[in-house]
């Protein structure tokens, strides 16, 4: 089973973890919008995090530390950038 972290709960980020859910893997999901995250938490097998993709402490609080894959599919191409440096530098985390 793979931790798998995903920045950003649109379309995109939604239609990843069902697919990926599907695969027996350990999913967390990190938007900003709660409500959209509690519509996902109540139809997929996933977590979630709500704040913003960028900090260090929510990436954290998503399991940054031992994350195997961190995806980063957010509207932001920004915030794209700036998770995924974190995720290298702080967490190591292997593949983003």
């Amino acid at each position: 089973m793979k931790k798998i972290i995903i920045l950003g709960a649109g379309q995109v980020g939604s239609s990843l973890a069902q697919s990926l859910a599907g695969e027996d893997n350990d999913i967390t999901l990190v938007d900003q919008d709660a409500e959209l995250l509690q519509g996902l938490r109540d139809r997929l097998d996933v977590q979630t995090v709500h704040g913003p993709a960028s900090q260090p402490s929510v990436l954290e609080q998503a399991g940054g530390a031992d994350a195997d894959l961190l995806v980063a599919v957010t509207n932001s191409d920004e915030t794209n950038m700036v998770a995924c440096q974190i995720a290298h530098t702080l967490f190591h985390t292997p593949t983003k």
